[in-house]
């Protein structure tokens, strides 16, 4: 499971606010200077909707001072609606604990959560009395009410300054990969002046900044810390070789001319396809002189939205945000079911097709165990269609001559073939985030044992998939969303048939300076939190060298 809901796919917008009609004046009352319009004021143009000047003047819906509210009593439909699937799936922790404690010869199971705290606003407990009861509570109620009200200030309309990311870095400028602070002061980001803000900036920047810090030759992962091994620093400067340029020589786009392109693989990608091109494109900032073609692949990646609907725009209901809208979509639908949609739409009336796209697209979808596939992507203008260059369902987006993107809803399986004869360790590199090697496979069962393979060792899953890429001999990049995960993937290695004694370690396991700050919240027990990227550790295909003997024993 990852984290994993993020902005990547629920984006920050605003509300119009409904105001009364002002009474009506008597025409005898002068008109004050500041409703006065001069006459040079009529030729002025009215701001359009939709332009920047327009979002500007709109006011937010929520102050600083009124984010907090308890989830049925929110303003905006998203979070009401994921109030009720936690009340759905949520257990009662006092009711569980007495259910394993003195009930776990029975059949009765824990009541579901119906009682939202007070303090935090999320339903917790199936009655006051077993919130007052539960002294556990206390412990992350704090943390509860922190996502509670980040997720009423993403859409609360205000001006989301920490979103409005730096250009191309000063050629004189160094980049300081200490910590978020010190990156964020030596790129010229907004000053972040609140927590909340830091929590905000580095939930959407945590995915191309995490690669960026691996790769950059300023990493705060050095061999005098530990963190990087001396196979890691062979594999790690074969790649700087093409993101780089020698020393003395100014970074500048002109220098990548002669480059190779870096080819990134993101594997198994879910909430990091959604993200807007703009913040992928902060990673390109940080090597000016490199070239990058960034691969999603994986069942969970995000496609862009057909191109009939490239000009339209999403309706909200009365009440509702955009972003609330944009969160609601679900799976882009197959040919066939889109066919039938078509027909039946083409058939109903307009009321009909309102109702219907109201059932077909809910409010919220809850992250039971399994992240959900992102909403569609928006498409741009360059987006182009790549299912008969893969032959599975992807696209491709030259988003800028730095940076092209290309993502492919399949299984990895399905598209190695096509990249097994050209991978090169000086210009290809992997990345899964929180890919759940130590957790058991959902699909497949050990039949000597009866019990469910892990997910590193499962024949659907990343069984046949990691073999592979220690072969290409590619450095391999994992993160996780917790100490625990990152314990749990790391000794799955061991386990594994065709990985255990296959590799060399490129990062040791450990805290990821760069992981996001925001706490993630599970559906099915807001108990279980856990924060994006939290750490990282690399490995690659082990290396064996051929030595040359002076003399032979004898026989």
């Amino acid at each position: 499971m990852a984290m994993l809901s993020l902005l990547p796919h629920r984006s920050c917008s605003r509300l119009l606010i409904s105001t009364r009609s002002a009474p009506c004046l008597p025409r005898s009352r002068p008109s004050s200077p500041a409703n006065a319009r001069t006459f040079l004021s009529w030729f002025k143009s009215k701001p359009q909707p939709g332009s920047a000047k327009a979002q500007k003047e709109k006011q937010p819906i929520l102050t600083e001072d009124n984010l907090f509210h308890p989830f049925s009593k929110s303003p905006f439909p998203a979070i009401r609606a994921r109030g009720e699937a936690i009340r759905q799936l949520a257990p009662c922790p006092v009711c569980a604990a007495e259910h394993h404690a003195m009930l776990a010869h029975t059949k009765a199971q824990p009541k579901a959560v119906a009682f939202e705290c007070p303090d935090c606003g999320w339903p917790t407990h199936c009655s006051e009395e077993h919130w007052r009861a539960d002294e556990e509570h206390q412990k992350y109620c704090s943390r509860l009410r922190e996502v509670n009200e980040d997720e009423h200030d993403l859409r609360s309309g205000r001006r989301m300054r920490e979103f409005e990311l730096p250009g191309p870095q000063d050629s004189e400028a160094a980049i300081s990969f200490a910590n978020w602070d010190v990156f964020w002061y030596t790129r010229e980001f907004p000053s972040m002046d609140t927590e909340r803000s830091r929590r905000h900036a580095s939930k959407i920047l945590t995915y191309p900044i995490t690669i960026g810090s691996v790769l950059h030759q300023f990493s705060n992962l050095t061999l005098s810390n530990q963190r990087l091994t001396p196979e890691g620093s062979r594999s790690l400067a074969a790649l700087r070789t093409n993101l780089h340029v020698p020393p003395g020589a100014p970074e500048t786009p002109e220098a990548a001319a002669t480059k190779p392109q870096m080819r990134i693989f993101i594997l198994g990608a879910r909430a990091e396809s959604a993200l807007p091109p703009h913040v992928w494109e902060q990673l390109c900032m940080l090597f000016p002189s490199a070239l990058f073609h960034l691969y999603f692949i994986g069942p969970q990646v995000s496609l862009p939205k057909p191109a009939s609907e490239l000009n339209r725009r999403p309706t909200t209901k009365p009440g509702s945000t955009e972003a609330d809208a944009a969160s609601s979509d679900s799976k882009p639908s197959t040919s066939s079911e889109g066919t039938a949609n078509a027909t039946a739409t083409s058939t109903s009336t307009p009321e009909e097709q309102k109702s219907r796209g109201e059932e077909a697209k809910p409010v919220y979808v809850p992250n039971v165990y399994q992240p959900p596939t992102p909403a569609p992507i928006m498409r741009l203008k360059r987006t182009r269609d790549s299912i008969e260059q893969y032959g599975v369902p992807s696209y491709t987006v030259p988003y800028t001559p730095q940076l092209t993107i290309t993502g492919m809803q399949a299984n990895y399986m399905d598209v190695h073939a096509q990249f097994q004869e050209t991978f090169d360790p000086y210009t290809d590199c992997f990345f899964l985030f929180s890919p759940g090697f130590g957790f058991p496979s959902p699909t497949s069962i050990n039949e000597a044992t009866g019990e469910p393979y892990l997910q590193i060792a499962s024949p659907t899953e990343w069984g046949p998939v990691i073999p592979l890429l220690l072969a290409s001999k590619c450095p391999i990049f994992v993160t996780g969303f917790s100490p625990a995960d990152v314990e749990r993937d790391v000794k799955s290695l061991s386990t594994a048939p065709e990985v255990a004694g296959e590799f060399d370690w490129v990062i040791t396991p450990g805290p990821n300076a760069f992981g996001s700050e925001k706490w993630e919240v599970a559906d099915f027990d807001p108990r279980v939190m856990v924060k994006t990227n939290w750490g990282i550790w690399g490995i690659r295909g082990k290396r064996r060298d051929v030595r040359e003997r002076s003399s032979w024993l004898p026989l």
